[in-house]
């Protein structure tokens, strides 16, 4: 009965293997849905080119098994936090493509410098705080749910869909399992952008909240214009 989302999640999980986000078994991606209160996830430790719907996991919102003989992700209770806290993500994915990671590693949040990352989110990617070893030792993967969940308080998530785990790497999230991958991917490019620019201009700023607005809103706001109002056949 949750044939759709189950491919839906496992083709999300494959174009993290496309876009070269990931490799070997590295990374997951999943979606939810809410009605059913079920969310389908990435096995543990498959490859991706083993991945298929059938082997996508089904679990409840406790964490529960519903559907699948497989182990699901190790990080399943990090994307059980963010749905539980944030009703409008239906997607999460968790990657460690390298620029971003780079930034998570140096436990510095990704500025925003220019109108690429203006296009996407609206202002720099935030960064956790560095978790104790209270929170690594116990339940570390809900843990850093609970860091993450902290770290955007007053952020509108869908705004700013991604932030980095300090240490570790990013998560991102959207309206459904393939944006949290189109989020994860655009992340990736502009972490690298972010790298050069201050490469060659250590001293660069922020774009300015007037250039940002702009950018963010002609696409996100309640009066955008970029793109078509209809698909043209």
């Amino acid at each position: 009965m949750y044939e759709e989302l189950k491919k839906t999640v496992c083709d999300a999980n494959i174009e993290l293997k496309k876009q070269e986000l990931v490799i070997y078994s590295w990374g997951n991606v999943s979606g939810i849905d809410r009605q059913a209160g079920i969310i389908v996830i990435k096995p543990s430790g498959i490859a991706y080119e083993r991945l298929t719907p059938e082997k996508m996991v089904v679990l409840d919102l406790d964490g529960n098994t519903v559907e699948g003989d497989l182990n699901p992700s190790s990080d399943t209770p990090t994307h059980l936090e963010l749905y539980r806290n944030f009703e409008d993500i239906g997607g999460v994915c968790h990657t460690h493509s390298p620029n971003a990671t780079i930034w998570a590693q140096a436990c510095r949040e990704i500025p925003c410098l220019g109108t690429t990352h203006a296009d996407y989110f609206y202002g720099p990617i935030p960064v956790t705080d560095v978790m104790v070893e209270n929170e690594i030792r116990n339940d570390y993967e809900f843990n850093t749910g609970k860091v993450i969940v902290r770290r955007l308080a007053g952020i509108d998530p869908m705004q700013t869909p991604a932030v980095l785990v300090a240490g570790h790497g990013p998560f991102t999230w959207g309206a459904t399992a393939t944006d949290a991958v189109e989020n994860a991917v655009v992340l990736e490019h502009l972490g690298g952008m972010a790298l050069g620019t201050l490469t060659v201009n250590p001293r660069q700023k922020e774009i300015s909240k007037v250039l940002l607005d702009k950018h963010y809103l002609r696409k996100h706001g309640k009066k955008a214009y970029y793109g078509q109002k209809e698909e043209p056949a």
